[in-house]
């Protein structure tokens, strides 16, 4: 059967995939364009398993909160290339899956593939889709979904979408002033990356390993032994600024602490939990 400019064009527009790709399926399947849509479908299949092994460091982070505030949803997908992590197609991709997350809610990335995203297609087939029109590996590594019930949940996503954060506050609301002071505080774990709310969020271990490490820093220093104790604890306090999102300097102002500008809210605003993704990185 000859293959036709206009088979190939509407195989094109169906698949998105490549002209001289659209031509091979369609031969491959005897000119019939659905046959060749499933062709081209485990194709990317193929690819996945082909490309297994390959690095997928790219993408991006996707946060999506609902417009009641008390759901968030955080998704890393990855990529092999910066060049795919920015494509429309892509993107499309990435924030369909954060929509299916936000809808159903799975327990795990294996429950998520076998669910309808909003255009009707399991993430699964979404994802050879995609596979089959950019060739290359494509994985939603994980995702958190992030539920208030006695606060608000706000999301802020940074560096092109290279880090994203979720985080709730309590005694803050939904309204455009909460929100705009919640998104300040996400921005604020965006960019110092905290590692727990407050000290008491700090294990015993480390807090003691932590001292162990200052006073053999003082006594390598030759401090007089009385002082050792009082300099130890004088770079543990520093490490808690470092560390504690609360009392971190606000990045939008220097004069102040995370938790003097929650107090200028005036309703006793405080942080409960937060999750930051960083693209690539090892989970903690």
């Amino acid at each position: 059967m000859t293959i036709t400019n206009e088979m190939i064009v509407k195989l094109r527009e169906l698949t998105g995939a490549g002209m001289m790709d659209c031509k091979r399926a369609l031969q491959e399947a005897g000119g019939s364009v659905d046959a060749a849509v499933e062709v081209l479908r485990k194709k990317g299949a193929a690819v996945a398993q082909k490309r297994g092994d390959r690095a997928a460091k790219e993408g991006m982070i996707v946060t999506k909160v609902s417009a009641d505030g008390k759901t968030g949803v955080i998704v890393e997908i990855n990529c092999e290339t910066d060049f795919v992590g920015r494509s429309d197609d892509f993107t499309s991709f990435a924030r369909a899956v954060a929509d299916t997350i936000a809808a159903h809610r799975p327990k795990s990335v294996e429950d998520l593939k076998n669910l309808k995203t909003p255009g009707g297609k399991t993430v699964a087939d979404l994802t050879n889709d995609l596979l089959a029109k950019v060739g290359e590996k494509i994985d939603v590594r994980r995702f958190t979904v992030l539920e208030s019930a006695g606060g608000a949940v706000y999301s802020y996503t940074h560096l092109g979408s290279k880090i994203g954060v979720l985080v709730e506050c309590v005694n803050l609301g939904t309204d455009p002033a909460g929100t705009a002071v919640g998104r300040d505080v996400a921005m604020q774990i965006a960019a110092m990356n905290p590692l727990t709310v407050g000290r008491e969020g700090i294990a015993k271990d480390t807090v003691a390993r932590e001292l162990d490490i200052y006073r053999t820093q003082a006594a390598n220093e030759r401090k007089p032994a009385p002082i050792v104790e009082k300099i130890a604890n004088g770079r543990l306090e520093k490490f808690y600024q470092e560390v504690c999102l609360l009392e971190q300097i606000f990045v939008k102002d220097g004069g102040k602490t995370v938790r003097d500008y929650l107090a200028e809210t005036g309703k006793g605003t405080t942080v409960t939990r937060f999750h930051r993704y960083h693209l690539g990185e090892e989970a903690r």
